[in-house]
């Protein structure tokens, strides 16, 4: 476990370097060639170094044992990081909104455009490989916060390529409109990032249950065990990179007390073996309780 963790943070300083040389160098360029276009993407670049930032520090804070205050550990920084990157995906996207409007109205024309193809070149080559890198570990250690972060940069991947295209454009046939008009399709583009990511967000962080797909494996699975006669008040919900699960199982009424133990050690490596990190509570019931269920 403590491998993982370690794997997420340096995976997650490893977004948060990239992010920061990226957002430095298109904000410079930005300035400098006055293409509102660059600008754009040097601020869809900020938002993701926050969510990098925040998506380290998640990961660092969700990595923490149970304690006294957090008996079901620090899983809910991570959901709290993704609804934190969100709000800032909606603010970024109104911004960029704002500054190409007032482009547009203006006609202003961007200079010196092949330092601005040269970058958008580079943020590619550099968000393609760590949204790659970051998705890959965020599907081995289930972190929802290294996931957004990986979405982030793939959604910035597109709007610098349509950036990277209008940018040429622009410097072959001189259609100043362009710069502006693009900087308004990227902000539609991050909005609907942020929507996306609002709503999962605070889907897990209102406690959700888990998709019907998991929880049908979940059934299968307790129905499938020889030692269960039947289950009832199946529940779940996620938090971070961990599901936790609660149901109740009949047993045979007559079954020994170390026998009924082992079965719940046996589903609860079956579903931890089938999902991944899962904290599963069992309630046991005789077949007796129950009008409905007999031996």
């Amino acid at each position: 476990m403590e491998n993982a963790e370690a794997l997420k943070q340096r995976t997650a300083r490893l977004s948060v370097i990239s992010n920061t040389l990226l957002v430095l160098l298109k904000l410079i360029v930005g300035f400098y060639s006055g293409a509102v276009s660059i600008i754009s993407e040097a601020a869809h670049s900020g938002v993701d170094l926050l969510a990098a930032l925040i998506a380290y520090y998640a990961v660092r804070k969700s990595s923490q044992p149970p304690d006294a205050q957090h008996a079901y550990g620090h899983g809910k920084f991570e959901n709290l990081s993704a609804a934190a990157e969100a709000f800032l995906i909606v603010l970024a996207a109104i911004w960029i909104m704002y500054e190409a409007v007032e482009k547009l109205a203006s006609g202003h024309a961007p200079a010196y455009l092949e330092y601005g193809i040269a970058v958008m070149l580079v943020s590619i080559g550099v968000n393609y490989a760590v949204a790659e890198r970051l998705m890959k570990v965020a599907r081995a250690t289930g972190s929802q916060a290294l996931e957004a972060d990986a979405i982030h940069l793939k959604a910035d991947i597109w709007t610098s390529a349509g950036v990277l295209v209008g940018l040429a454009v622009i410097n072959l046939t001189g259609v100043n409109w362009l710069d502006p008009a693009i900087a308004i399709v990227v902000a539609v583009i991050v909005l609907k990032a942020g929507y996306t990511m609002t709503k999962k967000s605070l889907n897990e962080l209102t406690d959700v249950s888990l998709p019907p797909e998991e929880e049908e494996l979940i059934g299968n699975i307790l129905a499938s065990h020889p030692g269960v006669i039947a289950y009832h008040r199946l529940r779940t919900r996620r938090s971070g990179c961990m599901r936790h699960i609660d149901v109740h199982l009949i047993l045979h009424k007559d079954m020994q007390l170390d026998k009924a133990h082992a079965v719940c050690d046996e589903i609860e490596a079956a579903i931890a073996s089938a999902l991944g990190p899962c904290d599963v509570v069992i309630h046991l019931e005789p077949c007796g309780c129950h009008e409905d269920f007999g031996a």
